[in-house]
């Protein structure tokens, strides 16, 4: 049976670049692919001799059609997960403005942002059905490349839970693709030590400052149990991926040395787990 990634998401997302990650990364990848066509595209590649393993179809315009298919795919057997790739209406916006080309709904809203909007309310069943959501709104073709890296680049058989344990600034917004986000600013900051301020949270100095405190251990062994009670029961369920996203004020102290501590317990007990930190560059 294939392993098969449909790729979804709002136009002007970024669904051509990840398509080009993943040809990079050795999936066989058909860009701009008709929802109809879906079911003749699996069954040549299922055929006895094909070569291909992993196949990688980004949908054309008939997004809402992918439900039906993903389902019907996955109960003949084959390996589906569906991407979404989404992005701010204000990045969108500046994004088409930089190409000069129309959006797909063009002509059945009033303008520009009002086709977004109604895309975005389209796609909402897709969005929600996904396996894994990226926010491209601040990534750019780097961050994406890392992100999908970290996704799809499989040394394994690929059944096991894969986890991003990530850190954002609260004052940059929230991260709209994250599973579980948490509230670290209840930590002493090392912004206000003239010393540790240019430093981040992958400077020891700053790492000890933030974890060598009772508040932050106590914090981080008890939701270490909480995940370790939680991740199993999202296995069961059949989720391949969970963004873990933790916040503090600026994302680049307290956020970043409590995300890779969790990584670091986590990898201890035998999970995937990849780090990324939005804002740490800000």
């Amino acid at each position: 049976m294939a392993d098969i990634l449909l790729i979804t998401g709002l136009s002007g997302a970024g669904r051509s670049g990840a398509a080009a990650v993943l040809e990079d990364l050795g999936w066989y990848v058909i860009d701009n692919l008709p929802t109809s066509l879906v079911d003749t595209i699996v069954e040549l590649v299922s055929k006895p001799g094909s070569d291909i393993e992993r196949l990688a179809l980004v949908a054309g315009r008939q997004h809402v059609e992918l439900l039906p298919k993903v389902a019907a795919l996955r109960v003949a057997g084959h390996r589906v997960r569906l991407l979404f790739l989404d992005s701010s209406t204000t990045v969108l916006v500046k994004r088409y403005d930089a190409t000069r080309r129309k959006h797909p709904l063009d002509g059945q809203a009033p303008g520009l942002v009002e086709a977004i909007d109604l895309e975005r309310e389209l796609l909402q069943p897709v969005r929600t059905a996904a396996d894994l959501v990226i926010d491209t709104s601040d990534l750019n073709v780097h961050q994406l490349k890392t992100k999908l890296l970290a996704a799809f680049d499989e040394a394994g058989d690929g059944q096991r839970l894969q986890i991003a344990v990530e850190s954002f600034g609260y004052k940059h917004g929230l991260p709209i693709d994250a599973d579980i986000v948490m509230d670290v600013r209840f930590l002493p900051n090392p912004h206000w030590d003239d010393a540790l301020r240019p430093l981040t949270g992958h400077d020891p100095v700053v790492r000890d400052f933030v974890l060598e405190r009772a508040p932050a251990s106590n914090f981080l062994d008890r939701f270490e149990e909480l995940m370790q009670s939680l991740l199993p029961s999202y296995e069961a369920e059949g989720k391949s991926y969970l963004t873990v996203a933790f916040g503090c004020t600026g994302g680049r102290h307290r956020s970043v040395a409590v995300a890779e501590e969790l990584a670091r317990r986590l990898r201890r007990h035998g999970y995937a787990v990849h780090t990324g930190h939005r804002d740490l560059a800000r």
